[in-house]
């Protein structure tokens, strides 16, 4: 039988105007955060029913008309550039090596971002859980702006001067990285907790068709910018928009009235946000990142500096989850949040952010390398999969909202994106056009149609007090995915590429291949040589393919066990998760 806090004590989420006592600098104030909580764990525990209709009651505080709309813009525009950040540099990277004279740190230009950016997912879930959320977010985008600054320039005593080497790019990359995860998991949060409650999946949808875009475009962008002006202008373009954001949140955003458990000592706030965990899950990516460059590259998989990263990977990540299981209620990853659907909707969102970005990544050197088009012109090609998952992510939230169950848009969504992920493993050096055209199409479409119903369905399955840290934790695992699967997707490529040019009846040199720009290797070889590089770039680009072909396989398998449900109000469920 679960004890019931004293009338006074008891948790009170029904909107007030009253003014709550603070408990900051109160020696009780420890003691009635961790009794607060396990109520909410007895209460969860014993509930047969999943999560009722609390979600609904944050929806009485849900501001309407033009302030709605401009704090939507606003979070639409922060997106835009979290996601823009994740793919802008590829284009540009070549440029950025020719300056800083040297191609040993370009692999950590991408991965930096993406490092950070999903380490420090659940640490800002609870940095909105325990601190103004409004304030809170206006951080994070100063981070991210400050970041983007660095990546571009850096402040010397007397003047301001470019960037001087590759580390301070790197360094400006993860500050970003920290800033977006913070700009990420703040906007859906803020979606979840100001959205009227029947339409929600529409706001998150709008959300998700910001971040597509970006995702799809980066590419684009980055080489219109470095070929026409600098590729530093990848970072700069954060600045205005960044700035803009920030002063519609600032002026048009209304905080729903804090819930009163939530107060507490600053030092247990900082020890709830679980840094230790987060430095764990920072290094075991390192060691992954590190070891899948390396391998089979510059050096042999034998090698103990690959087998050492690679065993240092499962070592951290075995740490980090015992950590998170002894932490309880301070861990980023909260064990009482895994019900069910929760933990199937966390893997199924990291298969399906893998594959996504493995497409991003890789049909642009499909198109720039094989089909020798300019950046510009592989970003057009890569439209039918830009526009395809843009149109299907509005559509799927909006016919979500009307028939709120949320498990045949995974499926669907999963076993398209299979389908359009195998056709594409199937491009050649000869492919017609109307082929990777509708391959991109029925790719795009399935990943648009359920891309963003897991933060939705995961929602569903918490108090609203615990939508902060579950929307972090889907959104941790979601970054992670595309970290992991573009790595894997990386080596894959490169190892069969090298293979290849290595064989015996190759007259290539490999190492020359691999250290010449990919828009400069018909400068380089004669024709007769590029007709053998370009089937071993085929076979290395199908390898990377591949990756996203398990990958949303498995994101279909994985999504049956599932269990049925429906969304009631914004986000909540029928039954337990």
């Amino acid at each position: 039988m679960s004890t019931k806090a004293p009338p006074s004590q008891t948790r009170d989420t029904t909107p007030s105007t009253t003014t709550t006592t603070s408990t900051l600098g109160n020696p009780e104030a420890n003691a009635q955060i961790l009794q607060d909580n396990q109520v909410i764990k007895e209460e969860t525990e014993n509930s047969d029913s999943g999560v009722s209709g609390d979600n609904d009651l944050l929806g009485d505080t849900s501001p309407g008309g033009f302030t709605l709309l401009m704090t939507v813009v606003a979070l639409a525009m922060s997106m835009f550039l979290v996601s823009l950040d994740m793919t802008i540099v590829a284009t540009a990277i070549p440029k950025i090596t020719d300056e800083f004279g040297g191609i040993e740190d370009e692999g950590w230009y991408g991965s930096a971002f993406f490092i950070t950016l999903g380490s420090f997912q659940a640490a800002w879930g609870k940095v909105y859980k325990y601190f103004p959320l409004k304030i809170s977010f206006l951080i994070s985008i100063f981070i991210f702006e400050v970041g983007s600054l660095i990546c571009g320039k850096f402040f010397s005593s007397s003047t301001i001067c470019v960037a001087p080497s590759s580390i301070a790019l790197i360094v400006g990359r993860a500050i970003t990285g920290v800033g977006g995860a913070g700009i990420s998991s703040g906007a859906f949060t803020i979606i979840a907790l100001s959205a009227p409650p029947k339409q929600r999946p529409a706001y998150i949808a709008i959300l998700g068709a910001s971040y597509g875009i970006a995702a799809a475009i980066g590419p684009l962008v980055g080489g219109a910018f470095t070929s026409n002006v600098t590729w530093r202008w990848c970072f700069y373009i954060n600045l205005p928009i960044g700035g803009l954001a920030a002063g519609i949140i600032l002026l048009f955003y209304r905080a729903p009235p804090p819930l009163p458990f939530l107060d507490a000592l600053l030092k247990e706030k900082i020890l709830q946000m679980d840094l230790g965990g987060t430095l764990l899950l920072l290094s075991a990516l390192v060691c992954y990142v590190l070891a899948l460059q390396w391998g089979g590259i510059s050096l042999p998989w034998s090698d103990s500096k690959v087998v050492g990263t690679l065993v240092g990977f499962a070592v951290l990540l075995i740490i980090y989850g015992l950590v998170q299981w002894i932490q309880k209620e301070r861990a980023a990853m909260i064990g009482r949040l895994f019900r069910r659907n929760v933990i199937i909707t966390m893997i199924y969102i990291d298969l399906l952010a893998g594959t996504f970005f493995l497409l991003v990544y890789y049909l642009p050197i499909y198109f720039q390398v094989v089909s020798d088009v300019s950046a510009a012109q592989s970003g057009i090609r890569n439209l039918p999969l830009i526009l395809a998952q843009s149109v299907a992510t509005v559509v799927s939230g909006v016919t979500l909202s009307k028939y709120p169950y949320p498990q045949p848009f995974l499926l669907a969504g999963a076993a398209l994106t299979a389908i359009g992920s195998g056709l594409l493993y199937t491009l050649e050096v000869n492919t017609r056009s109307g082929k990777w055209i509708g391959y991109q199409l029925l790719a795009g479409i399935g990943i648009g149609w359920c891309f963003q119903v897991p933060v939705v369905t995961a929602q569903a399955s918490v108090k609203p007090e615990d939508l902060p840290s579950v929307t972090a934790m889907v959104l941790t695992v979601q970054t992670i995915g595309g970290s992991v699967f573009v790595s894997a997707g990386q080596s894959a490529m490169v190892n069969v590429l090298l293979n290849v040019l290595r064989g015996e009846t190759s007259t290539v040199d490999a190492s020359k291949v691999a250290m010449t720009g990919a828009t400069e290797l018909r400068d380089v070889f004669t024709s007769e040589q590029m007709s053998f590089i370009l089937d071993a770039y085929m076979q290395g680009l199908q390898a990377a393919f591949l990756v996203a072909v398990v990958a949303s396989c498995l994101a279909t398998v994985v999504c049956m066990a599932i269990r049925w449900t429906k969304l009631s109000g914004a986000v909540t469920a029928a039954s337990a998760a």
